[in-house]
């Protein structure tokens, strides 16, 4: 690892899923017209980086991957971005496409009180962190000072927890806005926290 990596965390923009409350996970839906102007906003905020020498990773999903487009567009430098699966969605199995309302209410009680469950056939946030923690790994050893990883909203808020050294089960008490950035440091000592879901590039 190299001394210091600071690593600009940026949620991908808004999605149809995302403007009508359903779970999204692993449906691999594109950006609806406001999420471009979203993704285009962040990408301009986020030029300077990647013309510094940033390196640009994302999901593999479609939303995350326009994402990342259009922030390496707006630098105008001609560079290639970097697929990581560590950093896919949350698989919600059987919860994917429904809204909360349609999820039993004991059983989002329960997934809310234990970071170990699992909706059927997905995957729990304690998963969500071990893959996570592989990613940050991955991202320390890039041999650049600034890595921009666009994601979603578990994998980001797992990154933000394993950084502080907090329970997984923080992420429920915390909010990501679609195109929002957080960011972390990562160095030989461990992580530090030097901004969460910022959207102050987004128009109101």
């Amino acid at each position: 690892m190299s001394d210091s990596v600071r690593v600009i965390l940026v949620r991908h923009g808004r999605t149809a899923f995302n403007a009508s409350g359903r779970i999204q996970g692993r449906i691999d839906n594109p950006l609806d017209d406001h999420g471009r102007r979203q993704a285009m906003a962040v990408g301009e905020s986020l030029s300077s980086l990647v013309r510094d020498g940033a390196i640009v990773v994302h999901s593999p999903l479609l939303r995350a991957t326009e994402t990342a487009r259009a922030i390496v567009a707006a630098s105008s430098v001609d560079c290639d971005t970097m697929v990581d699966d560590g950093w896919i969605e949350l698989d919600y199995g059987s919860f994917d496409g429904l809204h909360q309302s349609e999820i039993d209410a004991t059983t989002w009680a329960r997934w809310r009180a234990d970071p170990g469950f699992r909706p059927p056939g997905g995957e729990s946030l304690l998963d969500v962190e071990g893959r996570v923690r592989g990613a940050l790994d991955r991202v320390s050893k890039l041999g650049v000072s600034t890595v921009i990883v666009v994601s979603h909203v578990s994998p980001i808020k797992a990154a933000v927890t394993l950084a502080l050294g907090v329970d997984a089960g923080v992420a429920w008490r915390t909010r990501l806005d679609p195109a929002s950035v957080c960011r972390l440091d990562l160095s030989a000592n461990g992580g530090a926290l030097h901004g969460f879901n910022d959207t102050s590039h987004l128009s109101p």
